[in-house]
């Protein structure tokens, strides 16, 4: 199964992991990442448009920026990642959050446009989880079982649909229960990468409930006892599990960090940040500054704060690389 960019990032990750790091239940920033120094000459107004899961990430991007900038104003408009391309090429934001690597066709567009690429900024890793009820048996999934439960194609190869718990080996109570489904819509980049990694590209099946944004997926599992969903890690509560999942066989991989930062959980994946920056040269003080806060010790901890993963300090000297600094 393609891993998109992330292996690559994943190797620069696992080869410096961070002196101190704690790669267990909580994870530290690495110590080797600067903080945030303000500069003279930063104003404006910041727009993004793009990914609901990167939502409150942008908050507290832009909350900690605001602190060293109180006279910049942000606004954040987080309706899916397809949302995001469409605002770069329109002008209409400086800032593209996408959950998903952008499409062939989305960067032609751009480029048409511009006459060149746009420039993906990677901010911080994420794990797809496929989650369940707190109460649900469920000691793991393996990917044709995922792809049997959400897909109508079943172009993983599982023998027959699963449309109830006993499908998956759950007795008892469980047995006769239908599984409720609840998903993403089609603007959002994890409704996307779900499709592609999970469905092996297969098409939806027409009894997943779409919510509007990843915590209302996870708030229905909360109250769905045999529901089931799939949502970014950062909206994991309490009231939820996240199902340890397998390529095939029964080598379950569990949600956990350092199954992350080492690319065994297999559906790992960067959160990106677009911008549109022509090659070569100078970025505006205001775009540089926020991308600068974000590869800071400050903008990592916010990213921890959020419940994601953050970056080593090589892997956000290579995004600053990106935009020339």
């Amino acid at each position: 199964m393609k891993q998109t960019r992330l292996v690559s990032g994943l190797a620069v990750l696992t080869a410096g992991l961070f002196a101190g790091a704690v790669l267990a239940d909580q994870v530290s920033v690495d110590k080797a990442l600067p903080s945030y120094k303000p500069v003279e000459g930063v104003s404006g107004n910041i727009k993004s448009v793009g990914s609901d899961t990167m939502n409150n990430e942008m908050t507290l991007w832009a909350e900690g920026f605001r602190k060293h900038y109180p006279n910049v104003q942000v606004e954040i408009e987080g309706k899916g990642s397809t949302t995001a391309p469409v605002a770069l090429i329109a002008g209409t934001a400086q800032f593209g959050p996408m959950s998903r690597d952008m499409k062939a066709k989305e960067i032609d567009d751009f480029e048409a446009k511009f006459g060149y690429k746009p420039t993906g900024i990677a901010t911080s890793l994420d794990m797809l989880a496929v989650y369940v009820h707190k109460d649900n048996p469920i000691k793991g999934l393996t990917f044709p079982q995922v792809d049997a439960i959400f897909s109508k194609s079943r172009k993983g190869g599982h023998e027959k649909d699963v449309v109830k718990w006993g499908d998956l080996g759950l007795t008892g109570e469980w047995a006769d229960k239908p599984i409720s489904l609840y998903g993403r819509n089609s603007a959002s980049g994890t409704y996307g990468y779900f499709k592609e990694h999970a469905l092996f590209k297969g098409d939806y099946k027409d009894s997943v409930k779409e919510q509007a944004g990843s915590s209302a997926v996870v708030g229905a599992i909360a109250s769905d006892k045999y529901g089931i969903g799939y949502s970014g890690i950062g909206y994991k509560t309490a009231d939820v599990l996240a199902v340890p999942l397998a390529m095939k066989g029964d080598k379950f991989i569990a949600a956990t960090p350092e199954n992350a930062y080492t690319g065994e959980y297999p559906l790992a994946r960067f959160l990106w940040l677009y911008v549109n920056h022509k090659p070569g040269s100078s970025m505006d003080p205001l775009r540089r500054e926020f991308i600068r806060y974000i590869m800071s010790q400050e903008g990592q901890l916010d990213v921890v704060k959020d419940g994601y993963f953050p970056l080593t300090a090589d892997l956000a000297k290579e995004q600053l690389r990106k935009i020339g600094l």
